[in-house]
């Protein structure tokens, strides 16, 4: 897995900038210059976050698309699909970033919320979307949601504090990146090609018939969840 892929999946985690940019764009921010005076603060990079959060979105709109017409095997494609262009664009904006010199705790806002819908909310509908969706699913596919918000905002309130290099950038991650969820969407991908969905989803349900039914492959988003929360699990990185 590429530097991006694990250690640089939150480009908020690896970009960095000076504080007269930040500065700057908290005066800016602040100032009462028009209805559309915002856009004006953005930089390149907080404009490719952006296209992170535009494919997050897509994904979700996809798996409802396929929702409302489970025929349209397309659908659930392009919503399995817009998960790695959001990466891309993730790994984009923290290069652009460095490479102008300019970052902004705005982007980094930006940069948490778009992973949360690109690597949450995302993979969570794809998996609502290709059969694992009883009333336990919802809890254990909340459950992964809520820990990825978890891990994105403890990453902002504490990226100070996360011990340095040389270069000042954090020597490791706590708990596994959100973006690491592609892993799980890769094998909703696999699942797919094989026609192993809804009713022949791999290990079938537990509990079959009661409030308690959940579908095993569920247990993996709860995995994931708790490893992005993890507080003693650190990843180095390279």
């Amino acid at each position: 897995m590429s530097r991006r892929n694990l250690n640089h999946a939150v480009s908020s985690e690896t970009s960095g900038g000076g504080e007269g940019s930040q500065e700057k764009q908290k005066r800016l921010l602040q100032a009462e210059a028009g209805h559309f005076s915002m856009v004006r603060t953005l930089h390149l990079a907080d404009l490719i976050t952006e296209l992170n959060g535009f494919c997050g979105f897509m994904s979700v709109l996809s798996s409802m698309r396929y929702l409302s017409d489970p025929e349209s095997t397309n659908s659930i494609w392009l919503a399995l699909g817009f998960m790695p262009f959001g990466l891309f664009f993730d790994f984009m904006d923290g290069r652009v970033a460095r490479w102008r010199k300019k970052s902004s705790l705005m982007g980094q806002e930006l940069d948490s919320l778009a992973d949360l819908i690109s690597f949450g909310v995302a993979p969570a509908s794809a998996a609502f979307a290709i059969g694992i969706r009883t009333a336990a699913d919802h809890i254990f596919l909340s459950f992964f949601v809520l820990c990825g918000l978890t891990r994105l905002a403890r990453f902002n309130v504490t990226a100070a504090v996360l011990p340095k290099d040389k270069t000042g950038k954090s020597k490791y991650f706590e708990g596994t990146p959100i973006p690491t969820s592609l892993l799980i969407a890769s094998l909703m991908a696999y699942w797919v090609s094989q026609g192993w969905i809804h009713e022949n989803l791999p290990w079938g349900t537990v509990a079959q018939d009661t409030i308690f039914e959940f579908h095993p492959a569920v247990l993996l988003f709860v995995l994931w969840g708790c490893l992005m929360v993890s507080k003693t699990l650190h990843i180095p990185k390279p």
